[in-house]
């Protein structure tokens, strides 16, 4: 077996480390619109390639030029994808071993406020900030800055206040801000009977990792967003065990239920 030179496997890895790169990039863009960009993108790449091995001397000269707008444009067209992959790269379970968020106390008193919030038929949309800041989302509403409290939720999603129909925004154990507007999203598969409250969570979720809980005034259940997934229909334990699992808190027993909590 003949030797293999040390530029061959660095070759070889070469081609491996973008080839998963081109493919995690497709799947975060799996549904988008911007998965036809995508291989539009791929379809000038490959005629680049062919018109420098055939000679094409006219089309090689116009895609040659092309090179900048196309660096350019391919960040603005897919800046979206580009910060969930990003984020995703943060939240790989070897780092987030050393970014371990610390126990806070403010579960029991969301899981009570979105219990007294399905009693009264009222909605709500709560956000939890986890690794990365949310200061563009909060700087849309009206700071706050006060202790997380169930009371002060309730308080805040109850008509005629004039934050209830915006996004609470929660940073470690503090409410910083409310009727906070948040992006939504534009997955083409989500069902038409999902209202604002659900598009905006699943919007942010897809651009940040944030925690997103939204309660529907409509159908009285809590719904919770989190890495472009929108898990609908649970119940306060399982919210609570959740939200646990999410901040490393332990099992449910380290918690207080609701009921404890009054």
């Amino acid at each position: 077996m003949g030797f293999i030179s040390t530029d061959l496997i660095i070759d070889i890895l070469d081609i491996l480390v973008v080839s998963y790169l081109l493919y995690r990039l497709f799947i975060l863009m799996k549904g988008t619109r911007a998965v036809h960009m995508f291989i539009g993108l791929i379809i000038l790449f490959v005629l680049s390639v062919a018109a420098q091995w055939i000679n094409l001397i006219a089309l090689n000269w116009i895609i040659s030029s092309l090179k900048t707008v196309w660096v350019i444009a391919f960040v603005i067209i897919f800046q979206p994808e580009l910060r969930r992959a990003l984020a995703s790269i943060g939240q790989h379970s070897f780092l987030r071993r050393y970014f371990r968020v610390e126990e806070t106390g403010i579960i029991p008193e969301i899981i009570k406020a979105c219990t007294h919030l399905t009693e009264k038929g009222l909605g709500a949309l709560i956000v939890l900030e986890k690794d990365m800041g949310l200061k563009n989302y909060v700087e849309t509403g009206t700071k706050i800055d006060a202790k997380v409290g169930a009371e002060l939720l309730e308080t805040i999603f109850t008509p005629p206040s004039p934050l209830h129909d915006g996004a609470v925004i929660i940073q470690n154990d503090r409410v910083v801000a409310a009727g906070c507007i948040l992006p939504l999203t534009q997955d083409q598969r989500l069902s038409a009977t999902l209202g604002t409250r659900h598009r905006a969570a699943l919007g942010l979720s897809e651009e940040t990792d944030a925690i997103i809980i939204v309660v529907s005034e409509e159908t009285r259940t809590i719904a919770y967003a989190q890495g472009g997934k929108l898990k609908r229909k649970i119940d306060t334990k399982t919210l609570r065990n959740d939200l646990l699992k999410n901040f490393g808190l332990g099992t449910e027993e380290t918690v207080p239920s609701p009921a404890s909590a009054t």
